[in-house]
């Protein structure tokens, strides 16, 4: 049943779903639903109870203060007993609290309100959940891309692309993955991605897929520029370390190593990495793959190819954000595409 449920959400939406995220989907709406119905019965059960209560009294009960003080359904008739009764001190004494205004002290509590139900969103920074952000620092955008100059013009085609976002907090939170499910896609020497999810902090890992556009009608050939431009802002003045690792079937074949210093800007520290140069292998890699005559070809390339982008404290070697990127060839009219998923460990 599972399985029937994930392939109908994998044809009409696109997105996976595994076995365990659909079996715990299910329990959350078998829970609600279950709460649901208790509470409309809980409801009925009151109602009944205060009825049966009703029934059982006289009306001379009904009308009786002794008789209406102690029962709890109905609140006490405060506005039906007069002021202190000349000559008859002991009654005076027992109705004597209710000689004041019955309802003076009712806005005691109004200074000290139930709190909203969203204050910790509201303290907690919008785009956290929603971007690719830890506590710490937020990637702003990345690119890859190919530049050339023609007749005194520049002409840059964008192999992948993340853009500048602003989100609201009517929007969804990132979808979430479990980190073991690409372990195998990364290398596992020492700061691979296991090792550096399991030293944390967990909310610094995030997994992108691109489906990359390889469309560029951009001769290759001399004066023919391949970059990679990134942009991050952070709650702190350090330097940042920016380690970048590709890996083919699961294994490390190089590693470039980037430092950035804080600028501020805007009230905020902003590293920029600007028109990196790509490495050799990444070059070649992309010429290869462009000239294969099919796309599942590719696809079947990239099913093979990652990339583990590592941010740090340089100082403190601390994870700011860990960012594993999977591929396949884009389809689209309109180029790159992307979606950004959190990594967890259920």
């Amino acid at each position: 049943m599972y399985s029937l449920i994930a392939r109908y959400i994998k044809l009409r939406t696109g997105k996976t779903r595994t076995r365990k995220q659909v079996s715990s989907h299910l329990q959350v709406l078998a829970k609600r639903k279950s709460r649901d119905i208790q509470s409309k019965l809980k409801d009925q059960v009151s109602k009944d109870k205060a009825l049966q209560t009703v029934a059982n009294l006289s009306s001379a009960q009904i009308v009786s203060a002794s008789v209406m003080k102690p029962q709890t359904p109905f609140p006490p008739p405060v506005r039906f007993w007069p002021g202190p009764m000349p000559g008859q001190p002991g009654h005076s004494q027992d109705i004597k609290p209710f000689a004041q205004p019955p309802y003076t002290t009712l806005p005691a509590p109004v200074p000290a309100p139930l709190p909203p139900p969203r204050p910790a969103a509201i303290t907690a920074p919008v785009w956290q959940d929603r971007t690719i952000a830890s506590a710490k620092l937020r990637l702003l955008e990345y690119s890859a891309f190919l530049e050339t100059q023609r007749d005194r013009e520049t002409y840059k085609h964008l192999f992948v692309h993340i853009g500048p976002s602003n989100p609201g907090y009517n929007d969804p939170v990132l979808e979430s993955i479990d980190v073991r499910q690409i372990y195998d896609k990364f290398s596992e020497k020492k700061g691979g991605l296991k090792e550096l999810y399991e030293k944390g902090p967990h909310n610094a890992f995030f997994l992108v897929k691109f489906w990359a556009d390889l469309s560029s009608d951009i001769e290759e050939g001399s004066g023919v520029f391949y970059g990679v431009s990134s942009q991050y802002s952070g709650t702190e003045n350090i330097t940042i370390s920016v380690s970048t690792k590709v890996c083919s079937f699961g294994k490390q074949v190089v590693e470039k190593v980037e430092t950035e210093y804080a600028h501020m800007e805007g009230g905020k520290y902003v590293f920029r990495i600007h028109r990196s140069p790509m490495c050799e292998y990444m070059i070649n890699f992309i010429h290869k793959l462009k000239h294969l005559p099919e796309k599942y070809m590719m696809n079947s390339v990239l099913e093979n190819f990652t990339i583990l982008q590592v941010v740090s404290n340089r100082e403190t070697q601390e994870t700011l954000l860990c960012i594993a990127f999977v591929f396949e060839v884009s389809t689209s009219e309109h180029g790159a595409q992307y979606h950004v998923y959190r990594l967890v460990n259920d």
